[in-house]
């Protein structure tokens, strides 16, 4: 590499710092998002950042909270625990254990009000010990959302804002925006019922980043994606045609 070409990635790398995407400390956790890696700037899950996720219809809301906890799963697996804010709470607490989240470590706070809920989350995420906050709202405007990237920009702390029907998406310093929809169960031979969670992940903005979407499912504690999902679809046609 020359002399210029180091100059300008130490100057890319510096950049993407101050817009808050910075790679994982030494010691820091890191998440196995397999193909979603491209997609960011640092090809690693940004920590330490606010992500909203934008649900349209309450069906998002449900697929949005199974993905949230499959990427809580990962972000607690260095110890810490959770904060999970809202207003009208519909998670079901023992249903985490599906995604290897233990609801004791999960701090559920239940406001009255979305204005509570937005002061709540931002004293959270301010708290380092914490590993994630997770924050139910229906909007998330440019000044709040700058508090809160500031908040984790100091406490290292991954903010997910769940926003639920919101009227208009407007600008906001969130570093990424993702869409998630369900998709038909992983289903394994002999497998009864409706098989293992699966989705449709749409990332529609990251910043300095690649958007694109990507089928992923929840199996054995982790993200599976399009050759899991291959893998499992070929031994049941195996199965089933002898």
């Amino acid at each position: 590499m020359s002399v210029q070409q180091d100059i300008i990635h130490r100057l890319q790398r510096e950049i993407l710092q101050l817009q808050g995407s910075r790679p994982p400390a030494p010691g820091q956790v890191e998440l196995d998002m397999g193909p979603i890696n491209t997609a960011f700037p640092n090809k690693t899950f940004p920590i330490g950042a606010i992500h909203e996720f934008i649900c349209p219809r309450p069906p998002d809301e449900a697929a949005t909270a199974g993905f949230t906890a499959g990427l809580i799963s990962g972000l607690m697996q260095l110890g810490g625990v959770c904060v999970w804010v809202s207003a009208g709470r519909k998670v079901y607490p023992p249903g985490l254990k599906i995604f290897g989240v233990a609801p004791d470590r999960v701090i559920f706070m239940d406001m009255r009000t979305e204005k509570e809920v937005l002061w709540v989350m931002e004293e959270a995420l301010k708290c380092e010990r914490l590993a994630a906050v997770v924050g139910e709202l229906r909007e998330l405007g440019m000044t709040v959302s700058r508090r809160y990237q500031l908040a984790v920009e100091q406490s290292r702390v991954t903010g997910l804002v769940i926003r639920q029907q919101p009227r208009q998406l407007y600008p906001n310093a969130a570093v990424a925006r993702w869409h998630v929809t369900h998709l038909p169960g992983l289903i394994g031979p002999d497998m009864p019922g409706v098989g293992f969670p699966r989705w449709n992940i749409q990332l529609s903005r990251i910043r300095n980043g690649h958007p694109g979407s990507w089928e992923v499912g929840w199996q054995a504690g982790r993200f599976h994606f399009e050759t899991a999902k291959a893998s499992v679809q070929e031994k049941v046609l195996q199965k089933l045609t002898g």
